[in-house]
């Protein structure tokens, strides 16, 4: 990506956040086949879900809350990471086994598992969107319930209110989790043998999509004292609301290969570690 310096400070030249991504190219309109776990939005209705069966003419999605719906496969019907696409049946089924967007072997036919008594905890509604949208195939099949605290402050009360046991353990993802800081500090309070604590690096989840999927070789650099995501927005030229950008970072996602390892790792570690308790992760 060129990058210029002008007057006003703006280390990346245009702005990478402007625009609608919806449009395509062209006036073409891709077609995307069908797979179970596909995660597709309603370019009209805006019902977000995952691909859990279709017919020759409808398909059913599945959002986090186990609510289906179904849709007829109409050109431009859905938005796929933003953009507008036609779904299509496949033409012959995969020779191999469907992933998800975290990369395990999709559940075919799966429902959702009745809700288990083990929570995962994010920091805030962009984390609980996040690992939705990568991870949310494999928590319904597990019947995990992803919750958000509104800030890492909240932690204790909620570790107190939640009781954790055995058969009952709590795992919380905390950003900005390094040496020394307060949320280390929070964190070593409300770890035991039934909560894991962990986190990634990054001062917000922002970063832990990786820049090159948004057209960016790095996040840039905001000083302290500066809101971060006011910060980021303002270096990189764009005059959005951070909702407003964030719906568009997170529609560039499609996979587990457009985040961070450092994120990638910490997520599966606390799946891992709430089902263990249930016995339905070996």
């Amino acid at each position: 990506m060129h990058t210029n310096s002008d007057s006003s400070g703006k280390r990346y030249g245009r702005d990478v956040l402007a625009g609608d991504w919806r449009l395509p190219r062209k006036g073409a309109v891709a077609e995307v086949a069908l797979e179970q776990g596909l995660v597709l939005e309603s370019a009209d209705e805006g019902f977000c879900g995952a691909v859990v069966g279709w017919d020759k003419r409808t398909v059913t999605l599945e959002d986090r809350h186990g609510r289906q719906r179904v849709f007829d496969l109409d050109a431009a019907a859905f938005l796929l990471d933003g953009r507008p696409v036609t779904a299509v049946r496949p033409a012959a089924e995969p020779s191999g086994p469907a992933r998800s967007a975290s990369g395990s072997i999709a559940v075919r036919g799966a429902r959702s598992r009745v809700a288990r008594q083990s929570r995962i905890y994010v920091e805030g509604v962009h984390d609980a969107e996040l690992v939705e949208k990568i991870w949310g195939h494999d928590l319904r099949v597990e019947g995990v319930v992803v919750e958000y605290l509104e800030g890492v402050d909240h932690l204790p009360s909620i570790v107190a209110e939640f009781g954790p046991e055995p058969g009952r353990r709590l795992g919380v993802l905390v950003d900005h989790l390094v040496p020394g800081s307060k949320e280390s500090r929070i964190a070593e309070q409300a770890a035991s043998r039934h909560v894991l604590v962990t986190g990634h690096p990054f001062i917000d989840i922002w970063q832990a999509v990786k820049p090159s999927v948004l057209g960016f070789s790095a996040w840039p650099h905001v000083p302290r004292g500066v809101s971060w995501k006011e910060g980021v927005l303002r270096a990189l030229g764009s005059d959005e609301e951070p909702g407003e950008a964030w719906h568009r970072i997170l529609g560039a996602v499609g996979s587990y290969a457009d985040l961070e390892p450092e994120l990638l790792g910490r997520v599966e570690e606390l799946i891992d570690f709430v089902t263990a308790a249930h016995g339905v992760r070996d």
